[in-house]
């Protein structure tokens, strides 16, 4: 088969909500459906002893929380999917973002009974800014909750993107009959055994068990409300994201999810260009090129790897091929390649554009880097970087320990899990966190990863500005502007409040301030 028909087969997206929306359970059912496990693991799995197979590190599993990016490939009729599991968690949202610009679309999954809440509403702004498919899924049907045609009222206003929606529901909670489902013109009816009846509309009057219930004949009123007030669908916007289809269920049932994964899989886009400093590249280029966006540590603690997480962007990734590392020119072979069912996982031998591959990182790679083979050597578009918000002072509390301790933090921060300063003059380590949860991961994974412990002081909320060398005064800094350097060795100031910042700015008019956004031209590059 060559490439183009293997790209077309490629299905490559991100699953986003808020903490405890059901994103982590859709993941798990759509894996069953892949065949890939036998029984659905809860997320908060503590008391049965069964686990979601997307939350891998230990911690996840304790606390019933996704904290990293997981990756999941698997068949699924006549496509190949990649599913990327995103933290739901709001402090981890800098991976997610990462995550985000190496998928074709996005699953949102709301939770009906609260709607949208904050995280969706940041998520969504990145895929909003990127024009990245957005379709949504109503979870927890089979609970009370808020009426549909509010939800989607919420959506269209807060979000400022139209709702089209593929599937309605009839009823809510213990009134819940099912879903009709207007891409097939059939009513899927709720059984409550975990099992989908499946109704064509053409022999639903033979079904009174089902039609005698108000909340059904409410439905199909509504129904007609839809198809004469309602946005008519249009793929183009679909593709644009400025319609989404709307899906209505209960991942946990389950209910609704088959019917939506099968309808999104036929509708979801195939791989598309991509920017680069050498212009677009087409996915069905004969050469391969790919980009790095995960970077994770110690997946297997047994044998304290690094693998690379690349997204393939075109051509035919093979097993065992040369491929050059564009910001430095150095050549590789990329013999040990894997594809996960998150931390499950076996060698792949060959790899398409939109395939997501891990590759074993010997300590040279970096998240955002270009891998390319052939004559061409190009960057692909600079990945965004967001500034922390909380910063603290690290130390091992055991200075015999000093080796580990270096490793441990330069390997996490390459990850992308925290960022990594340090003072002018001084050999005082200072990480930075988006929020607080990032600090519980990254001490538990010292301790456990690196066998060593740390100390961590707070320094508060800062205010990070970076500068230009050639304007480093040192004496113009002090505790309240602390002068520090990043992991490139730029030259920042972290303000202590907006106070100090104005006030600086003020005194020293002359002295240039550059945000971290406009460094990475974070707007130009979502235009």
């Amino acid at each position: 088969m060559n490439i183009k028909e293997e790209m077309k087969k490629r299905r490559t997206f991100a699953i986003i909500s808020h903490p405890d929306a059901g994103k982590t359970t859709m993941t798990e059912k759509m894996l069953l459906f892949g065949n890939l496990i036998r029984s659905a693991g809860t997320v908060k799995g503590k008391k049965s002893g069964k686990f979601a197979t997307s939350d891998w590190m230990e911690i996840e599993k304790q606390r019933g929380i996704s904290v990293t990016s997981s990756v999941m490939n698997f068949p699924y009729k006549d496509y190949q999917v990649n599913i990327l599991d995103t933290p739901g968690h709001e402090d981890f949202s800098e991976d997610t973002y990462r995550t985000l610009t190496a998928v074709d679309s996005v699953v949102m999954i709301i939770d009906g009974t609260k709607g949208i809440e904050a995280q969706t509403i940041k998520l969504f702004k990145v895929c909003k800014m990127r024009g990245i498919p957005i379709f949504t899924f109503i979870n927890k049907m089979d609970r009370e909750g808020r009426d549909p045609f509010e939800l989607m009222e919420e959506i269209e206003e807060t979000l400022n993107i139209e709702t089209y929606p593929i599937t309605w529901p009839a009823g809510m909670g213990k009134r819940f009959l099912g879903v009709f489902d207007r891409n097939h013109e059939q009513f899927v009816h709720f059984t409550g055994n975990e099992s989908e009846e499946y109704i064509p509309y053409s022999e639903l009057d033979q079904r009174t068990d089902i039609t005698e219930h108000a909340e059904f004949s409410d439905a199909q009123d509504e129904m007609l409300l839809l198809e004469e007030a309602g946005d008519s669908f249009d793929m183009d916007k679909v593709l644009k994201g400025d319609q989404t289809p709307v899906f209505f269920g209960s991942a946990l049932a389950p209910f609704g999810v088959e019917t939506f994964f099968n309808t999104f899989i036929d509708m979801a886009p195939e791989p598309a260009p991509r920017r680069s400093t050498e212009g677009t590249v087409s996915p069905d280029h004969e050469e391969f090129s790919g980009f790095i966006f995960k970077i994770q540590a110690n997946m297997n603690p047994q044998h304290r790897d690094r693998i690379a997480f690349v997204r393939v962007c075109s051509g035919k990734f093979e097993r065992g091929m040369n491929v050059t590392l564009s910001r430095t020119g150095k050549t590789f072979k990329l013999a040990q390649s894997q594809q996960f069912v998150a931390s499950s996982r076996g060698t792949v031998e060959e790899g398409y554009a939109g395939d997501i591959i891990g590759i074993y990182d010997p300590n040279v790679y970096r998240i955002g880097d270009t891998i390319v083979t052939g004559r061409r050597n190009f960057e692909y578009d600079e990945l965004p970087q967001f500034p922390p918000e909380l910063f603290k002072k690290v130390t091992a509390k055991n200075v015999m320990k000093a080796k580990q301790f270096k490793k441990g933090l330069e390997q996490l921060v390459q990850e992308g899990a925290i960022q990594l300063f340090k003072r002018y003059r001084f050999e005082d380590y200072i990480i930075g966190a988006v929020g607080e949860l990032q600090y519980e991961v990254f001490d538990y994974r010292m301790k456990n990863e690196y066998n060593v412990e740390i100390e961590l002081t707070s320094i508060g909320e800062r205010i990070p500005r970076w500068l230009k060398p050639e304007q480093v005064d040192e004496s113009l800094f002090d505790e309240r502007n602390m002068l520090v350097q990043d992991r490139e060795g730029n030259p920042l100031v972290l303000f202590k409040n907006d106070f100090s910042l104005r006030w600086f700015i003020d005194k020293n008019p002359d002295i240039e301030l550059i945000d971290l956004f406009e460094v990475n031209q974070y707007d130009q590059a979502y235009e």
